[in-house]
């Protein structure tokens, strides 16, 4: 019983934490038309702000037809990819950026997920037991978080949209954030009519 008032309580003072982070974000949120989308240019991509705008807070959220998208501007380039770790759908724009192994990544603030900035692979420390001393390496679990390609023009950044045709693991909390988060009451009442 103890163990289990013990875990409330660990489970309690987790979501108040994450409470707090949420509200305490200093991020740049851009709000456009009443869509919530960023508008689109002809050639396809979407303007998400200036450059010296993205360039001073370091990273902005931005809607990409319809989809939450944090960019970040680290050590010089910039990066866009799903604001929802694949793990469980943390707020990436609340993550401090690392350096690991020669590699900007990432890292979800609800999980410690450590995720490549380059290319969306999420990465974790392991060990190979055949070894006569093994070391905890780096090691890629493969793409997990989808990224979006960034275009500076004339001082503005402009994000292109996701190519849907190929899945992340990202896809699922994007698009249930996509929604405001009445994804899974969709689907619980889709099902539910379908009885």
């Amino acid at each position: 019983m103890l163990d289990l008032i013990i875990l409330s309580i660990h489970f309690l003072i987790c979501f108040l934490i994450s409470v707090v982070i949420w509200c305490g974000s200093k991020d740049v949120v851009l709000h456009s038309s009443s869509k919530g989308t960023v508008e689109a240019e002809p050639d396809g991509l979407v303007l998400v702000g200036k450059e010296d705008d993205i360039k001073n807070s370091q990273r902005i959220t931005a809607k990409v037809n319809g989809r939450e998208v944090v960019v970040f501007y680290h050590e010089g380039k910039f990066h866009a990819l799903d604001s929802r770790c694949y793990h469980e759908g943390g707020p990436l724009n609340l993550g401090e950026i690392e350096d690991i192994d020669g590699q900007p990544c990432i890292v979800c603030p609800w999980h410690k997920y450590v995720i490549t900035l380059e290319t969306g692979e999420g990465l974790y420390e392991g060990i190979n037991p055949l070894e006569p001393s093994p070391t905890p390496r780096w090691q890629s679990k493969g793409v997990k978080q989808r990224i979006h390609k960034v275009t500076v023009n004339n001082g503005n950044v402009y994000v292109s949209p996701p190519d849907l045709s190929v899945s992340f693991d990202s896809d699922y909390f994007a698009d249930k954030y996509k929604n405001n988060g009445d994804l899974a009451l969709k689907k619980k009442s889709n099902s539910q009519a379908a009885e």
